[in-house]
């Protein structure tokens, strides 16, 4: 299992570092223990948090509402919850991680 990921009785727990300001939004492999992140939006009033939740909602196919951010709010590492029924190879799959 990878580090930055845990998956258990319905959720998802991901360890990201978040890179702000990119040119695009996607996941850019591994950075320590975390998943790293590009974010298109920028780290002002919360913008880039709001995207970083909308993409990942995006992504696993669920509802903003389930999504949470759990810690992380002003700093580049994140630490965020996402209430699915996925297993880790689903998860790896859906960030094109195998």
């Amino acid at each position: 299992m990878k580090p930055w990921l845990s998956c258990q009785a319905g959720r998802v727990r991901l360890t990201l570092h978040v890179q702000p300001g990119a040119k695009k939004t996607e996941a850019a492999g591994e950075h320590g223990d975390c998943l790293k992140i590009r974010l298109a939006a920028p780290p002002v009033d919360g913008k880039a948090n709001a995207a970083l939740l909308a993409w990942l909602a995006e992504r696993f196919g669920v509802a903003k509402r389930d999504v949470s951010l759990l810690s992380g709010d002003k700093n580049r590492h994140k630490v965020v919850e996402i209430q699915c029924d996925l297993d880790a190879a689903a998860v790896l799959a859906l960030f094109g991680l195998h």
